[in-house]
């Protein structure tokens, strides 16, 4: 396998960090390693490999060097400014942020769901919200099998998907200090708010999960609806899927189809308490599927719990997997 430039952009954040480790473990054919993050980083040391690397300053010279792909996880404002500057240099960007993923000529992608739209990237991919990124491993196989017509989420999203600062207020709300991140105390609470309100009621994490769903799945008609919610968890999003076919299914087919999926772990037996949690899943690549049931409230509706490490394939590991689509095609 040949190898290529890769430069991380927000090397020093809790996803940068995890690009470093998932590269490492995925044994990514790297020829030239460059880390970049803000001023008050820069100068840091970071091992990768077995090397030091020091991370530098980034500026709008930064890409003006042979470099293959860069790996965005800075933010979308830093997206929106520097990930245009680095295209222009002739890198590709992946990007996890929100900044380009709804832009109709930016493909936005999962591995095992959609990989032929990296043919079609102009410069930038997007790498989809971490909520959105586990549903639609699942989703992709039942919808090819039984066509999906409607989808329900309710997300119970861990501290980390707000970085540092989530995790702080955890730890320092079960301490009795006051909440920073927040609106209100996380520790032994659920908030109902992750992002902004929109003017129509919902959130802009609820936006993002239904509109990417859309995009990914390459279906504007389906309908979908979400409610995201923060839970005191560390590590691991947790998501309960409730969907309505228009085909009739058999509960093994079902089982079949997403043992047989790529990526996916079937965790169901209930008469043995097992099932997803993001304890389990805290530090793996894979997405957990359990307790799949039919909702007999309707014709052709079942229920899925899908967990996954929202730092991990809701993240970093989505992204470097992304990355390797690009090998055969710079």
């Amino acid at each position: 396998m040949k190898k290529v430039n890769i430069a991380i952009v927000g090397a020093t954040g809790m996803v940068g960090r995890t690009f470093l480790k998932v590269l490492e473990e995925r044994k990514f054919p790297i020829n030239n390693l460059y880390l970049f993050a803000s001023k008050r980083s820069a100068g840091n040391k970071v091992e990768f490999n077995g090397s030091e690397y020091i991370v530098e300053e980034l500026n709008e010279d930064s890409f003006k060097r042979d470099i293959d792909i860069a790996l965005f996880s800075a933010g979308g404002d830093i997206s929106k400014r520097y990930a245009p500057i680095a295209k222009e240099n002739g890198v590709i960007v992946v990007d996890n942020s929100s900044a380009w993923r709804m832009d109709q000529d930016v493909p936005l992608i999962v591995p095992e769901v959609n990989p032929e739209d990296v043919q079609w990237n102009k410069g930038i991919i997007s790498n989809p919200n971490c909520s959105t990124i586990q549903a639609v491993l699942p989703l992709k196989v039942l919808n090819d099998a039984f066509k999906i017509k409607r989808i329900v989420y309710s997300t119970y999203q861990a501290v980390s998907g707000s970085g540092v600062g989530g995790i702080m207020d955890l730890e320092n709300g079960i301490e009795g200090i006051p909440n920073q991140k927040y609106p209100h105390q996380i520790a032994y609470n659920c908030i109902p708010h992750i992002d902004v309100f929109m003017d129509n009621g919902y959130t802009k994490e609820e936006i993002k999960m239904i509109e990417e769903t859309k995009k990914i799945l390459n279906d504007s008609t389906l309908r979908v609806t979400a409610t995201t919610v923060r839970v005191p968890v560390r590590h691991g999003h947790s998501i309960s899927i409730n969907l309505e076919f228009e085909k009739e299914f058999d509960l093994t087919e079902v089982y079949s189809v997403l043992e047989n999926a790529h990526g996916i772990i079937v965790q169901d037996d209930v008469e043995n308490d097992i099932y997803p949690m993001p304890i389990n899943a805290e530090g793996t690549n894979e997405v957990y599927v359990g307790r799949i049931r039919r909702d007999f409230s309707l014709d052709n509706g079942i229920n899925l719990w899908v967990v996954a490490d929202n730092i991990r394939k809701g993240a970093a590991t989505n992204t470097v997997q992304i990355a390797e689509l690009l090998i055969d095609i710079i």
